[in-house]
């Protein structure tokens, strides 16, 4: 052995265990991913958090009575292959506040996508909250849905 080698590669060592230590950390504060592998292929889990100062205070109280009469006036949830669709009736929610409520939680949770229908020759008024991998856990536990809702092919 030359003069002076293991101290070099034990620096080389630390230097690479801080540089994937920096990498980690910096990658959790992204937003936690966790690798599992299933069949060969590895499955990225992502996790969403939602910017609670997106809104200002008198935006956030308009947006949290608005999120309170949407959960109270539904009329049915049915699961869709992507996530989950609301259905109300135009009587009780109108295509104007389900509006309103989408551009207020997409400052905050720019993750979902959004589909806003009136079908049934304007008897119901759907939306739809779709998004990445896992958003219907997402949405289920955000708006206090059980698993088991209807399945529909959309």
């Amino acid at each position: 052995m030359k003069n002076g080698t293991p101290g070099k590669k034990a620096r080389i060592t630390a230097v690479a265990m801080l540089s994937v230590a920096s990498v980690g950390a910096a990658s959790g504060m992204r937003g936690k991913r966790q690798e599992n592998a299933h069949g060969g292929v590895v499955v990225v889990e992502e996790r969403y958090f939602c910017n609670v100062k997106a809104l200002n205070a008198d935006e956030r109280k308009r947006h949290e009575e608005l999120t309170r009469k949407l959960l109270a006036k539904r009329r049915d949830v049915v699961e869709t292959e992507k996530g989950y669709e609301f259905q109300y009736r135009p009587e009780d929610v109108s295509v104007a506040k389900v509006a309103e409520w989408v551009v207020a939680e997409s400052k905050c949770c720019p993750f979902f996508d959004f589909h806003i229908d009136l079908e049934k020759q304007g008897r119901l008024v759907c939306l739809r909250l779709t998004g990445g991998v896992n958003i219907k856990a997402f949405i289920r536990s955000e708006f206090g849905l059980k698993e088991d809702a209807t399945k529909a092919q959309r």
